[in-house]
């Protein structure tokens, strides 16, 4: 015996299911909605048995949480937004523009995920009004993640005089929502690239001090 820990072929195996499955699910829940979605339909795009679908996730709501939970994260790794390398880099930078910047990029990733199924997460909690039973009651998670953001951005030399944590927050958790996303870049056509250049300006005219 070597001592040397080799891969665990199964848990890999049962890794891609999961990841095609809740790929095969989000394309059908913006497709066609999660109510007219089975279970079998998310089997058969998958490339798997529903009983596989049923075992890995139980039920439908469990699966739609799992699309939800891993667009935020990108990837199915149970680590918080707050303790994401890309966050910490940003909260890290000298600069409160240096940190918006940084900021905006990385949420822009999350955005580009998360915005085309929120009308979704509404949609599915009237159909199945368990849903948002899934996800504990408590601030908005998205909240606390701005927040935490504006309390490094409050310690940056260039951080606008007078500024609160709170404001700075506020305008953050306004100003980077999904729901201003989506009008920008799917009801007025705006690229990605378009959106986070204004969010970057914008928040840095809003944020940081002047010129003077």
């Amino acid at each position: 015996m070597d001592g040397v820990k080799r891969p665990d072929k199964r848990a890999e195996r049962s890794r891609q299911t999961r990841e095609k499955v809740v790929e095969a699910a989000r394309e059908l829940f913006i497709a066609r909605g999660y109510g007219a979605t089975s279970l079998q339909e998310v089997a058969d795009r998958a490339g798997v048995a529903v009983q596989t679908v049923y075992f890995v996730f139980r039920n439908k709501r469990t699966l739609f949480k799992d699309v939800v939970d891993t667009s935020i994260a990108g990837d199915a790794e149970p680590v918080a937004t707050m303790d994401r390398e890309w966050f910490r880099a940003a909260c890290a930078e000298p600069t409160a523009a240096g940190q918006l910047r940084a900021h905006v990029r990385g949420t822009r990733e999350i955005l580009g995920r998360v915005a085309p199924i929120m009308p979704l997460i509404a949609a599915a909690a009237a159909t199945d009004p368990e849903i948002a039973a899934q996800w504990p009651d408590g601030p908005d998670p998205r909240y606390t993640v701005q927040h935490a953001a504006a309390e490094a951005l409050a310690g940056k030399p260039d951080v606008r005089p007078g500024l609160s944590v709170e404001t700075a927050a506020d305008v953050l958790f306004g100003l980077l929502s999904p729901q201003l996303y989506l009008i920008f870049v799917r009801d007025r056509g705006w690229s990605p690239d378009t959106w986070e250049e204004w969010a970057r300006t914008t928040l840095t005219a809003q944020l940081c001090a002047g010129p003077g």
